[in-house]
């Protein structure tokens, strides 16, 4: 068998990057520019939450049109809001309008909901083995686009003749040609077909989503990335109330940017040696890990000791899991509407750990919040090891990454 990637999926790591390169610029602007054009302090997170909305909306649908029109073609059209979110963005701040902005990010989460499934398009039509290796390669873009955002933020933000983050804004316009770029160079495929396949086939389809390991994999990528959203923000909440330098609160979570994407150069070899369903627990397990650390200690040295367990636990729960669907749905006629729900229920876990930090940091606490995290993993960890006992899920995972 050859064990080397095809070219395509080195175009879903440049496309990943470019997606996750306007995700760190936008979370490093957002609320900076919101509060300056909001009427209303407490309306200076309003864009980004609608990012977040937009992205939750928009990921079915999405998922639908690609089976009906193909990857590439879907791919391209994900251009267009981002351009638009640039555009948009660029005038909200040039004359000062915040209805603009919030445009400007509902965009930006449509165009994210397309860029997401870049992912799952790298393992298409590609052996069992090889799917954890090209999964992890795409996601390992967010190593790009730890160091891409942050200096086209810096370089960008305050350029003479123009207001302040403006062209931070007109650069996605840029980021949006690079996307139709790499979708351009992307092979033709026939999506048509599979959603003609799919409503051939109405029973398979209800097979998959009643499988085991697509539950488990769903529930795994799902909570993982709910959490790691509601500890990273509370996090730095939590430091800034110990009155931490911010150059401190920022590198704590430089750390933690860097533990989520730098081992997916390795995951799919971890998946590969270890199997899904180690690999999967493994990650529970640093979750876990992660929270009793912030219990056990509040200082600076753990809670940043904590952020790197938290990122290596999402990295591991986000790849393995996604390599655990991918597998469950080889050759499914409704592989891209499954995957649709994956992310569906991705974007609702990450918007509620997106909005929950503030409320939860002054109902339960952080320790609170710390133990309501260990709680849900470690149920998540034994409904994982139990459903995974299941033979043909045990098979889909273990044995299909070996051979």
């Amino acid at each position: 068998m050859n064990s080397t990637l095809p070219r395509r999926t080195y175009l879903y790591f440049t496309a990943q990057s470019i997606n996750l390169t306007t995700a760190v610029m936008s979370v490093t602007m957002a609320a900076i520019v919101g509060a300056a054009l909001a009427p209303d302090a407490a309306w200076s997170t309003v864009p980004y939450g609608f990012q977040f909305l937009c992205l939750m909306l928009a990921t079915y649908p999405v998922s639908r049109l690609m089976s009906r029109i193909g990857r590439k073609k879907a791919f391209m059209l994900g251009a267009i809001p981002l351009a638009l979110s640039g555009v948009s963005g660029f005038l909200a701040v040039e004359h000062q309008h915040f209805a603009t902005l919030v445009l400007s990010h509902s965009a930006l989460g449509v165009y994210i909901a397309f860029a997401n499934f870049n992912r799952f398009a790298a393992t298409d039509n590609l052996p069992q083995a090889l799917k954890p290796k090209a999964l992890s390669l795409v996601v390992a873009g967010g190593v790009i686009a730890a160091v891409v955002g942050p200096m086209l933020t810096e370089w960008l933000r305050d350029v003479g003749g123009y207001p302040l983050f403006s062209l931070c804004y007109a650069a996605f316009v840029g980021l949006a040609l690079l996307s139709l770029l790499s979708a351009l160079c992307l092979p033709n495929d026939a999506g048509t077909a599979s959603a003609a396949s799919s409503a051939a086939k109405p029973a398979g389809a209800r097979t998959e989503q009643l499988s085991p390991s697509v539950v488990v994999a769903m529930a795994v990528a799902a909570l993982g990335y709910g959490i790691m959203n509601l500890l990273m923000i509370q996090a730095s909440m939590h430091m800034k109330h110990m009155h931490e330098d911010f150059t401190d609160v920022r590198l704590a979570i430089q750390w933690h940017v860097i533990a989520m994407f730098a081992p997916s150069f390795f995951t799919g070899a971890i998946i590969q040696r270890l199997g899904i369903r180690t690999t999967i627990c493994a990650g529970l397990a640093l979750l876990i890990g992660c929270s009793a650390m912030n219990i056990w200690s509040h200082s600076y040295a753990m809670m940043t000791l904590a952020l790197i367990a938290l990122g290596l636990g999402w990295n591991l729960t986000y790849v393995g899991g996604g390599a655990l669907l991918a597998q469950s749905l080889q050759n499914s006629p409704v592989a891209m509407q499954m995957q649709g729900k994956n992310d569906l229920a991705i974007a609702i876990f990450a918007t509620i750990g997106a909005f929950s930090p503030s409320l939860l940091l002054s109902s339960v606490g952080w320790d609170g919040t710390n133990v309501i995290c260990m709680a849900l993993c470690i149920g998540l960890l034994i409904a994982t090891v139990g459903l995974m006992q299941n033979k043909a899920c045990l098979n889909t995972s273990l044995e299909g990454s070996r051979k």
